[in-house]
C-alpha cells in the first residue's frame, strides 16, 4: 500500500478543473448542467470563492458511488488533487474516507478493490509522517475486513509499527490499530499475524493501566489464543504482561489454565479439568489442541530434565500417557516443533536427547545450570592437569635430550684436542 510519496498529474488550472468535476458530477446525477451544480461552481469560481466551491464540490461528490467502473478511479483522482491544494484537506478528508465506506453501486465485484485502489492513492500523497494517513488506514482495514481482502492487506503487516510511530499515534490509537488488524488476520486465518498483533495490543497498556477492565480483556483473549494456536509453544513471554498477572484477580481459572501450559505437566491439566468440569469447552478453549500442546510440553520438560541425556520410552509412555507404540510418534513432533533435539534408538528403546528448550527459566534453571557449569569446571581443571603433566613430561624430556646433545658435543671437542696433541721423540 505505501510507497514513496506519489504525485497526482492531473492538467489545468483550478477553475478548470473543479468546473469539469462539476460538470461529471451533474452527469452522474443526470441534472441539467444550467440548473445544477455546475453553475453553482462557475458563480463561485467567478467571485474567487475557491473555498466555497471546493466546499460545494466535496459535499456533493456522493454521486461518485454511481460512477462506471472504469471511471470511479479517475474520477477520485481529480477530487483527491482538488482537496488536496485546499488548507481545508483534514475536513475534507473525512467526507472522502465517509464516501470511500461503500463500494460503488456499478461495480458489484470489482467495487472494494477500487476503494482500496483509491484509499491507497490518498494514504501514498501524505507525507510519510502525516497523523492523516492514521484514518486512511483505518479506513482501508475497514474495507478489507468487510470484504475478505486480506491478500492486499498481509504484505503491509511488517510496516504498521513503523508507521504507528512514523504518526506519532496515540497509544489508545495503537491500541485499536492493532486490535482491528488481528481481529482480521483471525478471520482470515492467519494464526501467526492474530497473536503477534494481540501482543503489539497488549504492550500498549503501562503497569498502571494492566487491571483495567479493557487490558485483562485483551489479555485474557491473548492467553486463549496462545492455548488454541497449534503452532505457539512458548508460554514464558507472556509472563512480562502486568495484565496476565492481574488475570489471577479477575478469571482466576483462566490464570490458573495459563500456569498450566507455561510451566506445568499433563497431569496438572488433567486435574484442571477434573476441578473445573466443563469450563475448557464453556470458554472457547479448544481441548483437542489443547491436549496435544501440554502432552508435546510434558515430553519437552522431561527431555530437559533428564540428568543422562537419555530417555526411556517407559517413561515417555507414562508420562503422556499414551501407548508404547505411540512413543515414537510424539518424539517426532516434539523435534519437528523444534523443542527438543536428539535421536531414537529402537535398539534400547530410549531416546537419545542432544538438546531440550526450557518451558520457564526460573530459580530450578538457575540452578540447573549452575551445577552443568559446575561439572564443566571439573572437566576443565581435569583437562588443565592433563595438559600442565603433558607439558611437564614435553620439558623433561626436552631437557634430557639437550643434555645428551651437549655431552655428544663434549667428547667429540676432547677426542679433537687429544688428537691435536704434540708428541715429544728424544
Amino acid at each position: 500500500m505505501a510507497t514513496e510519496i506519489n504525485t497526482l498529474m492531473v492538467e489545468g488550472s483550478f477553475a478548470d478543473q473543479i468546473v469539469e468535476m462539476a460538470q461529471y458530477i451533474d452527469t452522474i446525477n443526470k441534472t441539467n448542467p444550467t440548473q445544477g451544480l455546475c453553475l453553482e461552481i462557475e458563480n463561485l469560481v467567478e467571485n474567487e470563492q475557491k473555498e466555497e466551491a471546493l466546499q460545494k464540490t466535496i459535499a456533493a461528490s456522493t454521486a461518485l458511488s454511481s460512477a462506471p467502473e472504469r471511471e470511479f478511479i479517475p474520477a477520485y483522482n481529480l477530487l483527491i488533487h482538488l482537496a488536496r491544494s485546499s488548507p481545508e484537506f483534514p475536513t475534507y478528508l473525512n467526507s472522502l474516507l465517509q464516501n470511500l465506506s461503500t463500494p460503488p453501486s456499478t461495480s458489484p465485484h470489482n467495487g472494494p478493490a477500487l476503494l482500496v485502489s483509491v484509499l491507497s492513492t490518498i494514504f501514498n500523497i501524505l507525507p510519510s509522517f502525516s497523523p492523516l494517513r492514521y484514518p486512511v488506514y483505518r479506513a482501508t482495514l475497514k474495507v478489507v475486513a468487510a470484504h475478505g481482502l486480506y491478500d492486499v492487506l498481509s504484505p503491509q503487516l511488517k510496516s504498521v509499527k513503523k508507521w504507528v510511530a512514523d504518526w506519532n499515534s496515540s497509544l489508545e490509537d495503537a491500541r485499536e490499530l492493532y486490535l482491528e488488524i488481528a481481529s482480521i488476520a483471525e478471520d482470515a486465518g492467519d494464526e501467526e499475524q492474530f497473536y503477534h498483533f494481540l501482543v503489539e495490543a497488549l504492550q500498549t497498556f503501562p503497569d498502571s493501566e494492566a487491571a483495567t477492565p479493557r487490558a485483562r480483556e485483551i489479555a485474557s483473549r491473548l492467553v486463549k489464543a496462545a492455548i488454541n494456536l497449534p503452532t505457539r509453544l512458548d508460554f514464558d513471554e507472556l509472563a512480562s504482561f502486568s495484565a496476565i498477572q492481574q488475570l489471577q484477580d479477575s478469571d482466576a481459572e483462566l490464570f490458573q489454565l495459563y500456569e498450566v501450559f507455561a510451566g506445568g505437566q499433563l497431569e496438572d491439566y488433567i486435574e484442571f479439568n477434573d476441578e473445573h468440569e466443563g469450563w475448557v469447552d464453556d470458554n472457547g478453549i479448544n481441548h483437542t489442541i489443547a491436549y496435544r500442546k501440554i502432552r508435546l510440553l510434558t515430553l519437552t520438560s522431561l527431555a530437559a530434565s533428564c540428568p543422562d541425556r537419555s530417555l526411556p520410552y517407559i517413561n515417555i509412555s507414562r508420562r503422556l500417557h499414551v501407548p508404547s507404540e505411540e512413543v515414537e510418534h510424539w518424539v517426532i513432533d516434539v523435534i519437528r516443533a523444534g523443542l527438543v533435539e536428539g535421536k531414537l534408538s529402537q535398539l534400547n528403546q530410549t531416546f537419545l536427547i542432544h538438546r531440550a528448550e526450557s518451558r520457564t527459566f526460573g530459580q530450578a534453571e538457575w540452578e540447573q545450570v549452575a551445577e552443568r557449569l559446575e561439572v564443566w569446571k571439573h572437566s576443565l581443571c581435569g583437562i588443565l592437569e592433563v595438559v600442565k603433566g603433558a607439558k611437564e613430561q614435553a620439558r623433561q624430556h626436552e631437557n634430557r635430550e639437550q643434555q645428551k646433545i651437549e655431552g655428544v658435543i663434549s667428547g667429540m671437542e676432547g677426542g679433537r684436542r687429544g688428537g691435536n696433541r704434540t708428541v715429544a721423540v728424544e
